[in-house]
């Protein structure tokens, strides 16, 4: 819904839902992709799969491309991960992926309550794996997010050449 769109990815626990929330807070539009736009389905298909694990966190392609054609706003930002993105990156005018340390990683995992997502063993285990091999983070500028959700906030919108206020 933007002349220019924008993807903030990253791993979990990244902050790309703190991210989400600032730049609303601030006033601009914003798609929660992993409440919006997200469901169980097959990367290449799309065709849901109930209760599939993280490897089917996928996308709606055909919102995520109506959501870009629509030019009501001067910038909108997804923020969220997904498994498809290789089907529709390439609509977006940066991407933005948040990153952080280990350490910092494994500090934001112990305080999730236990109902989100990286709060169980098993989650946490894949979290930890996929921040150590990248090998679902897309390619795209990378933004420190170990900082305060202000200063992230303010470096993703001074990159997108939009005012931090």
């Amino acid at each position: 819904m933007g002349v220019r769109n924008y993807l903030v990815e990253g791993v979990s626990c990244t902050g790309k839902t703190s991210v989400a929330t600032e730049l609303e807070r601030r006033g601009h539009h914003v798609v929660h992709g992993d409440r919006e736009l997200a469901y169980q389905g097959d990367p290449v298909t799309g065709e849901p799969l109930p209760g599939a694990q993280h490897e089917h966190h996928v996308w709606d392609v055909d919102r995520v491309r109506d959501i870009v054609a629509d030019r009501a706003a001067p910038a909108t930002f997804f923020c969220g991960g997904s498994r498809n993105i290789g089907v529709f990156v390439d609509l977006f005018d940066e991407v933005f992926v948040l990153e952080v340390d280990r350490a910092t990683l494994t500090a934001r995992l112990d305080e999730r309550p236990p109902d989100e997502y990286g709060a169980l063993p098993e989650e946490r285990e894949l979290v930890l794996r996929l921040h150590r091999t990248q090998e679902d983070v897309p390619a795209g500028t990378p933004v420190d997010a170990t900082r305060t959700v202000t200063e992230v906030v303010d470096e993703i919108l001074r990159r997108a050449g939009l005012p931090p206020a």
